[in-house]
């Protein structure tokens, strides 16, 4: 699709940069943006063609999937949650044959997670709309929430800066289940501390007029006794649910008979999903790339009781934990109990693209590497493979922090190192430009000095040539000492200086991570109020391969 042309946007975005200056940004995900012929075998077609879009839209709807059910499972999702009129209306367009969505997802994080949970779906939104616009069809932003994942270290805590831009862990407590049971399953109980956490969040925001409100409507959210999943669903409807994200929870049983023929067809052939995800990971790697994913054996599906176990499948037998059973008894339970089956994340996307008429998944760079090794498994399905487009990536500074960018030529990137390497070299291009070459000048005068002395030298004692080098040695050791010192002046004299870029760094990579990454999105909202979503919205365009950097 072509580059955002609202020039609004583009003015209030700072200058894009490249992500393959990013070392934290792998290979793959460089190329699927720069370079996609070279991963077009993995992949259905490239995004950044109108025409892809075109194919993918009629592909699409020609594939026949359960409207009426899924429309009638989202709308007794909503109303159990009250959602916003705008995605209740957006939801109910599914149930017309002409309506394709654009999907994104993500775990039920604390209080919704790092900020490219936000960025997702704000993506999901942009792209269906442009959707709508470009080819005349009736598109929804559908966003899946992972419920069924029980890694509760993963979702249980959250990070925000402070006022002082300190990075703040919130964290939830232990409750019965954690770490075992979906996260669907985890009640905020006594035993999570909700209302601990809650407080904590308050007590470490920075004071503004955003804060009360904010943290009313995460109370509203996070009630105690409600499941992680549902809160974590609430809360997003709650940000987004008015510019028509459709949010669905994926761990919702009145689902699961709607595809239960996915998960029948996995255990007919309980190997050969796992089999093709290695071979694409082979030819990954053959190509240069990695393999996401190094999947074992077994049908990509797991059991639900009271626990999420997985299935193995050994010599014609299905064990599930310490209980075994025939292929003929695995189906027929499948078949009267499905709600009792959940995909593993091999499956998931095949499970997704059979409920929802998916267009394109939008995409975080880790999930965009285990998709390039699916392609195999939606053929196998027969379900269309989507077009996957990787999502906004946006770092949000405040003024002060990018009027230094752009005043100082410091490469955004050199903020991760988490050391002074690139303060000190900015504060030498500070110094006046005699000073240095001064200094060069002596050292080039000291080496030249001093190689004469040791040229010299053995004509009068051959025993003092090591002195002499010795004595260079400590002369060049001395200066760069000397410089250094001076380097250490420089920075008390300009300590103005020190904290600016300090203060970028506190904000644009906190503890050396990639702020998107480790900050939650409350702690900008907090800061910014609803305006920042607006603010998101109209600055971020959907350029592949770029990162943004934002002024609210």
């Amino acid at each position: 699709m072509p580059s955002d042309p609202n020039p609004r946007a583009q003015s209030a975005a700072r200058a894009p940069i490249d992500v393959r200056r990013f070392p934290w940004i792998r290979k793959l995900a460089t190329d699927y943006a720069f370079e996609f012929s070279a991963l077009s075998g993995f992949f259905a077609a490239d995004p950044a063609l109108p025409d892809s879009w075109r194919d993918m839209v009629a592909r699409t709807l020609a594939y026949e999937r359960p409207r009426e059910g899924v429309a009638d499972c989202l709308a007794a999702q909503q109303a159990s949650r009250r959602a916003p009129a705008e995605a209740v209306t957006a939801a109910a367009r599914l149930r017309d044959a002409r309506t394709v969505a654009v999907v994104t997802g993500q775990q039920a994080g604390l209080f919704g997670g790092p900020l490219y949970t936000l960025l997702k779906a704000l993506s999901a939104l942009k792209l269906a709309e442009r959707l709508s616009a470009e080819q005349g069809t009736p598109a929804v932003a559908v966003f899946w929430v992972e419920a069924e994942d029980h890694d509760w270290d993963e979702v249980s805590a959250c990070t925000v800066l402070d006022g002082d831009l300190q990075p703040r862990r919130i964290a939830l407590g232990t409750p019965e289940g954690a770490g075992r049971v979906p996260v669907a399953a985890v009640h905020l109980d006594d035993a999570a501390g909700v209302e601990a956490a809650l407080t904590a969040l308050e007590a470490a925001l920075p004071p503004s007029e955003f804060v009360g409100p904010l943290m009313a409507s995460l109370r509203e959210a996070y009630n105690p006794g409600r499941s992680m999943a549902d809160a974590f669903a609430r809360w997003i409807e709650s940000v987004l649910g008015r510019r028509g994200l459709v949010v669905f929870d994926a761990s919702d049983r009145a689902c699961k008979p709607l595809v239960s023929d996915v998960f029948r067809r996995e255990i007919e052939a309980p190997d050969r999903t796992t089999q093709l995800v290695s071979t694409a990971g082979a030819a990954l790697e053959q190509l240069g790339y990695h393999a996401q994913v190094t999947p074992q054996e077994g049908p990509a599906v797991f059991h639900l009781d009271g626990q999420r176990t997985s299935i193995v499948h050994e010599r014609g037998q299905f064990v599930i934990g310490r209980t075994s059973c025939s292929a003929a008894e695995l189906l027929a339970r499948v078949t009267e109990n499905p709600e009792a089956f959940s995909p593993n994340v091999l499956l998931r996307p095949i499970v997704q693209d059979t409920l929802f008429p998916t267009v394109c998944y939008v995409s975080g760079p880790s999930e965009l590497a285990y998709q390039a090794q699916l392609r195999g498994v939606y053929e196998h399905f027969g379900v269309p493979m989507p077009l996957f487009y990787p999502r906004v990536s946006a770092t949000i500074l405040d003024s002060g922090a990018v009027r230094f960018l752009d005043r100082y030529d410091v490469p955004f990137d050199a903020f991760q190192a988490q050391d002074d390497g690139a303060l000190n070299h900015l504060l030498q291009t500070q110094l006046p430009p005699h000073v240095e070459e001064i200094f060069q000048q002596a050292a080039r005068a000291i080496a030249e000095q001093m190689s004469a002395v040791e040229q010299a030298v053995p004509a009068i004692d051959p025993t003092l040539a090591g002195a002499a080098r010795s004595t260079l040695g400590k002369m060049q050791h001395d200066l760069k000492a000397f410089h250094g010192k001076m380097i250490q002046a420089a920075k008390r004299r300009d300590d103005t200086l020190r904290r600016q870029f300090e203060r970028v760094r506190l904000q644009a990579f906190p503890g050396g991570h990639p702020q998107e990454r480790t900050v939650a999105f409350v702690s900008f909202l907090a800061r910014y109020g609803p305006a920042l979503v607006d603010r998101l919205d109209e600055t971020l365009p959907l350029d592949l391969g770029q990162h943004w950097v934002v002024t609210i």
